[in-house]
């Protein structure tokens, strides 16, 4: 069977914005930190071993569907009897490796999943599809050669930093789980200074001093969770400070297709407590709006994710439901 290219145009956002480019930075020298140290850090990150996963229909959503919200899944559709998948999976395989993190690989026996191999309308194998969100993008079907796979990799794994902030896992070479392993206490950081400095300024109402000093710290570790967190939490307050909630929601109630508007009222929804809610109104202005607008509207929304947390499951609904809109 001869390969069968499956355009990503559309879906790759070539104007690659500073934001993402910067959270694409701080991903690779956390990754690269932590496998060099195979210290604090490292300890957190998945296993190599891990990064290839097979995958039954039992197990799809796990393993699939709700990691695709942390890291982009590669779907490789396989049989036994395949003689072209007894090319194309090693392959896969060692470029998993490779890449460190940027994808996990899913393998599928279609022998095995008949019923996932019908969902995903497979007509032949070997069969490579992705999940980014939640949402399924067809890559290629056949043994394409490594230079096509590299380069369909590529825009994978730009369509989850751009468009989702997914900027993969961190692989700790030490490990041999499967899950993540929990980092092992370590005596007070260089950092803990400036982050107490940090709480102390957000206390004293003092936002912009809080976000330099948090600024101050990723600018030396860009993968401190905390300083991260509290950052997207300092400039949130920072924007909506000397906002007027009654102008801003008149503002947003007459006009649903303004993007300044909804940005402004979501920020304000989620101040007050209102997560599903700002998550809701961005989502249906990236819907509304196009160019610079929706672009804006994206961002912000990738902003409250990180003031939320990866892990809550109102980011994960909400990574799909901007995946169904986007694509």
């Amino acid at each position: 069977m001869q390969p069968r290219n499956m355009s990503m145009s559309g879906v790759v956002d070539l104007a690659a914005v500073k934001a993402a480019q910067e959270a694409k930075a701080k991903a690779e020298q956390a990754r690269a930190e932590a496998a060099r140290q195979g210290g604090p850090g490292a300890g957190a990150g998945v296993s190599p071993a891990s990064l290839v996963i097979d995958v039954d229909e039992a197990g799809f959503e796990r393993d699939v569907l709700q990691r695709s919200t942390e890291v982009p899944v590669v779907i490789d559709f396989w049989a036994e009897w395949c003689e072209p998948c007894k090319q194309l999976s090693p392959l896969l395989e060692r470029l998993t490796q490779e890449y460190n993190g940027r994808f996990v690989l899913a393998k599928i026996d279609v022998d095995a999943n008949q019923m996932l191999m019908q969902q995903f309308g497979v007509q032949g194998i070997p069969a490579v599809f992705a999940v980014v969100a939640g949402q399924a993008l067809p890559l290629f079907q056949g043994a394409a050669p490594e230079a096509q796979i590299r380069q369909t990799l590529d825009q994978l794994i730009q369509v989850g930093e751009e468009r989702f902030g997914l900027t993969g896992l961190v692989v700790d070479p030490n490990a041999s789980g499967d899950e993540p392993q929990a980092a092992p206490e370590a005596p007070a950081g260089p950092y803990d200074a400036l982050l107490e400095a940090a709480v102390q300024a957000l206390d004293a109402g003092d936002l912009g001093g809080a976000v330099q000093a948090y600024k101050n710290v990723l600018s030396d570790d860009p993968g401190n969770t905390e300083a991260k967190l509290g950052l997207a939490q300092a400039e949130l307050l920072r924007r909506v400070q000397d906002l007027d909630p009654a102008v801003v929601r008149k503002d947003a109630a007459e006009k649903p297709g303004d993007a300044a508007a909804q940005i402004a009222a979501a920020d304000l929804d989620l101040v007050g407590g209102h997560v599903e809610d700002a998550f809701g109104r961005l989502v249906e202005t990236v819907r509304r709006t196009a160019g610079e607008d929706r672009e804006a509207a994206r961002l912000r929304l990738l902003e409250l994710f990180e003031v939320v947390g990866a892990d809550d499951p109102r980011v994960t609904a909400a990574r799909t439901a901007l995946a169904r809109v986007l694509f």
